[in-house]
C-alpha cells in the first residue's frame, strides 16, 4: 500500500467509523462515538512503542482466512466485513459458530498500515464469542494471521486497552502508520443488558512473516 493510498484509508475510516459496529454482545446497535484518541484524556494509556516488536519487511496485499492467538486459545476463520447501508462497519453475524472479521477497506494482515480485525465477546444465547478473553492478552503475545495466498504473518502485542466508548481512540487505531500492525477490537467493560460500556482494544506489530 503507497502511502497515498495509507493516507486515503485513513481518512476514510476516520469518516466511515463515526457510527462504527464494534462487535461485542448479543445485538448490533450499539456504536461507539468517536472522540479525540483516548491518550489525550487524563489517565489514558500511552500509544503503543514502535520498537517494541522486531522488525520485518511488509508483505504483498492477500486476504486474511484465519487467525490463531496461542494464549487465548483462539483458532478461528476469518471472514470479510464491509460498510453496511447506514455506512457503519459491519460486524460478524450473531451465531453459533462465531467467526473473527476483518475489515475489508483496512490493510491486509502484513501490508504495511493498520489492519483491522473485529470479533464478539458474547453471541446473544449462544454464549461467548471469539474474543472473550481478548484482554487477557500482554505485551509480547503473538497473534497469527493465516492469508489467503498461503502465507502467514505474525504479529507481537504491544499493547492492550480498555476505553470507554463515548472514548474511542479512533486517530490510534485506523490512523496512518508507517509499518505492518494489527489491531483487534471488541467490547468489555460492565455489561448491562446486552450492552457493553467499553471496547477492548489490542495493537499488535508484525514480527515475521513466511514468503
Amino acid at each position: 500500500m503507497t502511502s497515498l493510498s495509507r493516507r486515503a484509508f485513513a481518512t476514510a475510516a476516520a469518516a466511515a467509523l463515526a457510527s462504527l459496529l464494534v462487535g461485542c454482545g448479543g445485538h448490533q446497535t450499539d456504536p461507539p462515538t468517536i472522540a479525540p484518541p483516548a491518550s489525550k484524556h487524563e489517565g489514558a494509556a500511552p500509544p503503543p512503542s514502535r520498537s517494541s516488536a522486531k522488525e520485518a519487511h511488509a508483505l504483498g496485499r492477500s486476504v486474511p482466512v484465519g487467525l490463531r492467538i496461542p494464549a487465548i486459545g483462539v483458532n478461528t476463520p476469518v471472514m470479510r466485513l464491509g460498510l453496511a447501508s447506514d455506512g457503519s462497519v459491519q460486524v460478524p453475524p450473531i451465531t453459533a459458530d462465531d467467526r473473527a472479521g476483518w475489515y475489508r477497506h483496512s490493510p491486509t494482515p502484513g501490508q504495511t498500515g493498520p489492519s483491522v480485525i473485529l470479533g464478539h465477546v458474547t453471541v446473544g444465547d449462544y454464549g461467548d464469542g471469539v474474543f472473550r478473553r481478548l484482554a487477557e492478552l500482554r505485551r509480547g503475545d503473538t497473534i497469527t494471521a493465516r492469508l489467503e495466498n498461503g502465507k502467514t504473518a505474525t504479529f507481537a502485542v504491544n499493547a492492550i486497552r480498555t476505553v470507554a466508548k463515548a472514548d474511542f481512540p479512533a486517530d490510534e487505531v485506523y490512523g496512518d502508520v508507517d509499518r505492518p500492525e494489527l489491531r483487534l477490537i471488541t467490547c468489555g467493560g460492565p455489561r448491562t443488558g446486552d450492552d457493553y460500556r467499553d471496547n477492548v482494544i489490542v495493537f499488535a506489530a508484525l514480527e515475521s512473516a513466511s514468503r
